[in-house]
């Protein structure tokens, strides 16, 4: 009768990205020279606040043959982004009549997946450019709140709009949510006028800051996220950091940075001649969210009531996800 194989132990975890990790484990001489399969026992840690638009993870056992540790486990089928997994191995060694003689199940290790790549994200990019429609023509950034929180700015922060960490909405991958703080303003306007739209679930007031205060030469413009929240249409979120700026520096190795003349979203156009002002455009067909990376003040603009309804709170994106299913904003990883 074969000997037992011996417990997996001392379980190590490496080499983590979005959907994939490299798992490595200490085993006697012998055992590596019988064993024949692994088997893995992967699952999603239990978490008390599940994202519930997000198809339920099922424990997954993974059968692979034996190979030289660390064994690389990829597969943007049962891995997210930003993601806390469980998992534990077994070492396997296939009989004759097909059974398998197994050890028993190493301790539990826990680990977290990590952010999309530069890769990953100029996938996204490549995607959202193929949405962004033609340029059209604006003025102003915008910023819709309520009463209260101009209230509260010009009251306790001086007049000083500050940064907000940003929250979890849109893409689970994209490096900037929960991790980067801004400011977040709106730029698209109506088809026929030309002019911000009379409506917003945000806030009855508006902010209203001429374009060049945050868009101009000293600015980095970086693409971040392309979704969708089960909608028709799609968001596109940008940042905007002043160049050398802390924002700057955490943009420049996570995200793909844009050319501010010439790019699908959002532009910038020198004037041509003496006299003349930038040109300002956005894009057409999605929805730019742009977060601006420093505090603005409430002095470069000005605060207005708009005409419009605010109570359209389903199209808020506050901790928004992302439509899993939807072909056009997904790419071949991790939601």
């Amino acid at each position: 009768m074969d000997a037992p194989l011996s417990t997996p132990c001392n379980i190590q975890i490496c080499e983590v990205t979005c959907d994939s990790f490299r798992i490595m484990w200490d085993m006697t001489s012998e055992d590596t020279a019988r064993a024949t399969h692994f088997f893995i026992d992967l699952s999603r840690k239990e978490s008390r606040d599940p994202n519930r638009f997000k198809h339920r993870d099922v424990p997954t056992k993974l059968v692979a043959k034996a190979v030289p540790l660390p064994m690389a486990v990829r597969g943007h089928w049962f891995l997210s982004p930003r993601t806390e997994y469980c998992v534990a191995v077994q070492t396997a060694v296939r009989q004759p009549d097909g059974d398998y003689l197994v050890s028993e199940w190493s301790q539990v290790v826990e680990f977290c997946t990590g952010d999309y790549a530069m890769e990953h994200l100029q996938q996204l990019l490549d995607k959202a450019k193929g949405s962004a429609g033609r340029l059209l023509k604006f003025s102003v950034f915008y910023r819709n709140q309520h009463t209260e929180y101009f209230d509260y700015v010009r009251r306790e922060c001086g007049g000083l709009m500050r940064p907000a960490l940003k929250d979890n909405s849109g893409s689970h991958g994209s490096p900037i949510n929960a991790k980067l703080q801004g400011v977040f303003f709106s730029c698209n306007t109506e088809f026929d006028t030309g002019l911000p739209p009379k409506d917003s679930p945000y806030g009855p007031l508006r902010y209203q800051i001429p374009a060049g205060h945050l868009l101009n030469p000293d600015i980095c413009l970086y693409f971040a996220d392309f979704y969708c929240m089960y909608t028709a249409y799609h968001y596109v979120v940008l940042v905007l950091a002043p160049v050398g700026s802390e924002g700057d520096t955490f943009c420049r190795t996570r995200l793909p940075m844009l050319d501010l003349a010439s790019n699908p979203f959002l532009t910038y156009t020198a004037p041509q001649r003496e006299g003349e002002e930038p040109l300002f455009c956005h894009s057409s067909d999605v929805i730019l969210e742009v977060l601006f990376t420093e505090p603005v003040h409430l002095d470069q603009g000005s605060v207005e009531q708009i005409s419009g309804h605010h109570q359209l709170m389903s199209l808020t994106t506050a901790n928004a996800k992302k439509d899993p299913s939807c072909k056009v904003c997904n790419i071949s990883v991790g939601r």
